[in-house]
C-alpha cells in the first residue's frame, strides 16, 4: 500500500485593517523546512505607526531594512554551524534561517524619519506620521 499526502501550499491571505493601510506587497507565503516567517504586529498610534517583529535569538547586525519607492523591506539571514568531534565520528550541522517581509507605506507616513531598534528579541520599527496627517486637537472657531 502506498500512502500519498497532498500538501496545499496556497495559503489563504489573512488581512486586517492596518495591513490594508500598509498594502502588504508580499505575493504569498512560501514556507518550507528551512525558512521561518516571524510574527508581525502593526499598530497605528496618534503620531506614528509601529511594526514589531518577534525574532528572538537574532543579533541587530543580522537585519537589513530598506526603503525603496515607498516600500519598506525587512530581511534577515542567519547561518549557524555546529561541529562536534569525537574519537569515532565527526558531526556537523548547518542551519540557515532567513525571512523577508515588505510593506507599502501609506501616504501619511514620514519616510524620512523612520527609526528601528532591536531589544530582547523584538525588532521594532517606528514610522512617524507627516504633520498634516496627525490628529489635531479640537478647537473652537470664533464667529466674527
Amino acid at each position: 500500500m502506498t500512502l500519498i499526502r497532498r500538501v496545499n501550499h496556497n495559503y489563504p491571505n489573512f488581512t486586517n485593517l492596518l495591513e490594508d493601510i500598509f498594502g502588504n506587497v508580499e505575493a504569498g507565503i512560501n514556507i518550507n523546512r528551512n525558512s521561518t516567517l516571524p510574527s508581525v504586529n502593526i499598530a497605528e498610534e496618534e503620531n506614528l505607526f509601529k511594526i514589531e517583529f518577534a525574532v528572538p535569538g537574532m543579533e541587530k547586525n543580522e537585519f537589513n531594512i530598506n526603503l525603496d519607492n515607498n516600500v519598506l523591506t525587512v530581511k534577515s539571514e542567519k547561518e549557524q554551524k555546529n561541529e562536534e568531534k569525537n574519537k569515532n565520528f565527526t558531526r556537523r550541522e548547518f542551519n540557515y534561517t532567513s525571512f523577508q517581509r515588505s510593506f507599502t507605506l501609506p501616504d501619511s507616513a514620514n519616510s524620512e524619519e523612520i527609526k528601528a531598534e532591536y531589544i530582547n528579541g523584538i525588532l521594532q520599527i517606528e514610522i512617524p506620521k507627516k504633520e498634516e496627517a496627525k490628529i489635531k486637537a479640537q478647537r473652537k472657531i470664533e464667529i466674527m
